[in-house]
Parts: structure tokens; C-alpha cells; sequence
């Protein structure tokens, strides 16, 4: 890709971008959110079409003009967003071969296309039979089922935007691994990771995009590659710590959880949440560790206005005394605030502005007599984009055209804006790089200095270790253990889960 520049109304998104691809390697880009990594992979790809950009796309020693994802399709360049493109409902094999159907004069052969699926499952190591509906898989595996997709349509050019985010450990090291075996078979991979562990272990060579221009590229056999070296490229400075350096001040006792007691949706007889309890000071942040489908995202749900389950029993109280939060409305009320793992799904309103969406958890506190009081609400939106340090063109840009890390600001603007004395933090930093994780983990120390009580659920243990007082694990519906950060690590959270089972 030679000299690409791509702007969108009032920002300059790419400005002058190189980067070279060799065949067969494993190829990273990395930056921060907001560097151009994603939009430089939708003009590869031709989401962005020829003639919405400028500069040259060289593909095997031709200059391209792709018009559509079709064409790049065509040429054996497949991409895989961090957004999966399956349909829930639709088997294995109808989400294969969904608009590139294997049929015989117009009918589709079915025999066949089961045929096909099941060797293509073989390839990325998957089990399941070619008609399991996506929805009953989980996210690991459906990374793998878009992976067989791109296959099917005879990929040479693979490109992966952050395709282990929602990822626990052991799924995300068995998509490496694929990873590694496609290049042995001559695949050509480009890798959009925040993960600097996961890129060192797979990748060939490292390019590096800021504030969308390239910095470096970096061959990773020619020499070792540092994560200091490479944060310093994406971020413009050396971070010496990871974490902002705290003091913590934990007052008395001010949110408190209490034996409670959560049935499972659709296993009405089941219950999933059990006699869990928690307490947080004023100024503490509370950690929740655990694997995935331990219990953590929903018991944060039905704590909050009871969004997950069938209520059994159990009280939530602040300040010592017993609270309502029978509805999301009455949770708000009283001051919780849950921040969401899902910031594009259930977090944002994708196609509105970021005015509307930072004034959305709290329109009394924009409006007049029940009447939406724009100004005030711009006022609101600019003075949170300044504080959270959202980058954008203005608080009229849409929220689906911000990067991840800036969507996730306004999250946390909307949030922040509520004015909670409990903030619960889903995977705040999932598919966020360094230098925004940064900056969230100094908006949560602040928020903790204010003697407000922060509960973060994270699925990176280094960062519990790195930001909390103290952390609680779960496993399957329960609390294990307990214990002081301080008196933490790895491995005695895993060991408190695995000895639990």
C-alpha cells in the first residue's frame, strides 16, 4: 500500500500511509485506537472502494482498484472484523457458504456443501457437526468458523482485526496456533492486535501506525523486538509503568451485596448465581476474576435493574441501607452505574451522534419541563469529550465512525454523567490499546479518589493485579475466594478457580 490517504468530514483519518506485506509471514499492525489500523484494512479490503481514497493498493506486482468487498474477495483477500458477520440462527454450513452458495443449476446441493464444511472444520480444528446453529457456540469458535469461511473462498491474504478480544486464553492461543499452521501452508496473514504478548509470539514483522501515518516496521527475526520499543512507537513517549501510581484511601463499608440468588433465563429450575456476596469501601476498587462463563457478567447485570435472570432473592444496599434496584431506572436512581463489556451492541446507539449518547443514561439532567434542552446537552457532550479525551471531529460526529477506545470513552462519559456512587466496569479495556487503557486506568483511580466504589470485572489477571485493592474469584455461579490485592497473583487466582471445580 503506497502513500494511502483517507479523510471522512473534518478528519484526516490516514495521511500518507506505506506498508509492505511479504508473502507467507504473519504481518502485525498495531497502534492506538484511532491510529487508522481498521480504516487502512477497509481500503485493502474495498469496504472503503477505489476513488474513496488516495494512493496505491499493489497486489502481486498489479496496481488494484478494488470496487467492493467482492472484488478484493475474488483476489483472495478476506478480512474477518472484530464485529463477526455470522447469523446466530443459521447453521455452520449456511453461514459457510451464506452468498456463496455451492449449487447446481440454481439449487442448492446440500450433500456437498455438509461435505465441504466438515473438511474445512478439519482444517481449523473444529468438532462440531456443519449444522450447529452459531448460537450455540462460543465466541472462540465462531472465530474459527470465520476463519473456515474465508477458506472456502480460497484465501491468499487473510487479515484479522482484533480477532482475540472477546477471547479467553486458551481459545485465543488455539487461533494462533491456526495462525501459524495457515503460514506453513502459505497463507498471508495481517494481524490488528492490542495484545503485544500475542503479537510477539506469532508475528513476522510489526509496522506501526500514530495519529494515522506509519512510524515503523519492524522485522522481528532480524532482532528482538521489545514491548517497550513498540509502546513507544504506538503512544509517541515511553511508558514506564503501566499502571497510574495510587494511593489508596478506602473508607467504610458503602456498597453491599448480600446472599443473592439468581435462576438462569432460560433454565428456569437452575440456579446460576449463589449466595454471592460482596462488599466495597467508599474509595475501593473492588476486582471480579474468573474464566469466561463464570458468572461475572451476569451477576453484575441482575445487581443492576435485575438486566439478566429470574430474581430469587437478595439485597443490594448503600450506605447501609437496603436499596431498590428492581428495574435499571430505580438502579440509576440510587446511583449504580454499569458499564457494559458490550460498548457496541448495548453500550452505544451506533447510529447517533456522541451528544445524544453521553446524555442518554440521564435526560432529566439535560432537559426542562421534559423537553431535551439542546444546548445544555452540547455543553454536557463537549465538556466529557474534553475530559475523557475523546478523539473526534466534534460531539456531531457518530459514534459509529469512532474508533473502539473512543466509543469506550463515551461509555464512560454517559456513565460518568449519571453521577454514580457505584460504578461497575465490564471489561472497560477489552480491544483498547496501551496508551487508552492508560488513561482509563487513571479515570478509575480518580473515581476512587473521590471515594466513590469502582467493581471491575476483567478477564486480564495483570491488570486486576495492577489497578484493584482487592479481588474476588468466581467460578460457576459462586465466589471462591477472596483476598487482599496485595496478597494476589496469577497463580493463586487460578488456582482458587481450578481447585473449586
Amino acid at each position: 500500500m503506497r502513500n494511502i490517504r483517507k479523510t471522512f468530514p473534518g478528519v484526516v483519518a490516514l495521511d500518507r500511509v506505506n506498508l509492505r506485506v511479504r508473502s507467507g509471514e504473519i504481518h502485525a499492525l498495531v497502534g492506538e485506537n484511532g491510529a487508522g489500523k481498521s480504516t487502512l484494512m477497509k481500503v485493502l479490503s474495498g469496504v472503503y472502494p477505489h476513488g474513496s481514497y488516495e494512493g496505491d493498493i499493489v497486489y502481486d506486482g498489479q496496481t488494484q482498484s478494488f470496487g467492493g468487498i467482492h472484488d478484493s474477495e475474488a483476489a483472495g483477500v478476506i478480512i474477518i472484523h472484530q464485529e463477526l458477520a455470522l447469523v446466530p440462527m443459521l447453521s455452520i454450513t449456511e453461514n459457510i457458504f451464506l452468498g456463496n452458495e455451492v449449487a447446481k443449476n440454481g439449487v442448492i446441493d446440500w450433500i456437498e456443501a455438509h461435505r465441504r464444511t466438515q473438511e474445512l472444520l478439519t482444517k481449523v480444528g473444529l468438532k462440531e457437526s456443519p449444522e450447529s446453529p452459531i448460537k450455540d457456540l462460543g465466541m472462540g469458535k465462531q472465530q474459527l468458523v470465520e476463519i473456515a469461511k474465508a477458506l472456502s473462498k480460497r484465501v491468499r491474504l487473510l487479515i484479522l482485526d482484533e480477532p482475540t478480544a472477546s477471547l479467553n486464553e486458551n481459545d485465543s492461543q488455539a487461533l494462533l496456533d491456526l495462525l501459524i499452521g495457515l503460514r506453513e501452508q502459505g497463507v498471508t496473514c495481517i494481524l490488528i492486535s492490542h495484545k503485544l504478548n500475542e503479537i510477539s509470539r506469532v508475528a513476522d514483522t510489526i509496522t506501526i501506525l500514530r495519529d494515522g501515518s506509519t512510524v515503523e516496521s519492524l522485522d522481528c527475526h532480524s532482532s528482538a523486538v521489545s514491548e517497550d520499543h513498540i509502546i513507544r512507537g504506538m503512544v509517541g513517549r515511553a511508558m514506564a509503568d503501566r499502571y497510574p501510581p495510587r494511593t489508596p484511601n478506602i473508607g467504610p463499608v458503602a456498597f453491599e451485596v448480600r446472599d443473592w440468588q439468581v435462576r438462569h433465563p432460560l433454565h428456569p429450575d437452575r440456579i446460576f448465581l449463589r449466595k454471592l456476596n460482596l462488599t466495597a469501601g467508599r474509595g475501593e476498587v473492588v476486582g471480579i476474576a474468573g474464566l469466561m462463563g463464570s458468572g461475572r457478567t451476569e451477576f453484575a447485570m441482575s445487581v443492576f435493574g435485575r438486566s439478566w435472570g429470574q430474581f430469587v432473592s437478595g439485597q443490594v444496599l448503600l450506605q447501609g441501607q437496603e436499596i431498590d434496584t428492581s428495574n435499571v431506572g430505580r438502579a440509576i436512581a440510587h446511583g449504580l452505574a454499569y458499564v457494559t463489556e458490550d460498548r457496541k451492541g448495548a453500550g452505544l446507539v451506533l447510529d447517533e451522534d456522541i451528544r445524544f449518547n453521553v446524555s442518554l443514561a440521564n435526560l432529566e439532567g439535560v432537559s426542562k419541563a421534559t423537553v431535551i434542552d439542546q444546548g445544555a446537552e452540547h455543553n454536557v457532550a463537549e465538556r466529557y469529550r474534553k475530559a475523557l479525551r475523546i478523539r473526534s471531529s466534534g460531539v456531531d460526529q457518530l459514534a459509529l465512525n469512532l474508533s473502539g477506545g473512543n466509543q469506550q470513552k463515551v461509555v464512560l462519559g454517559k456513565w460518568l454523567f449519571t453521577e454514580p456512587q457505584v460504578l461497575i466496569l465490564d471489561e472497560p479495556t477489552r480491544g483498547i490499546d496501551v496508551g487508552a487503557k492508560y488513561e482509563i486506568y487513571a479515570l478509575i483511580a480518580k473515581l476512587a479518589e473521590e471515594g466513590k466504589c469502582v467493581i471491575v470485572i476483567s478477564s486480564e489477571m495483570p491488570e486486576l493485579l495492577g489497578i484493584t485493592d482487592r479481588i474476588y474469584v468466581m467460578n460457576e455461579g459462586r465466589f471462591v475466594a477472596e483476598m487482599p490485592t496485595a496478597e494476589a497473583s496469577q497463580e493463586k487466582i487460578m488456582s482458587a478457580i481450578v481447585k473449586a471445580k
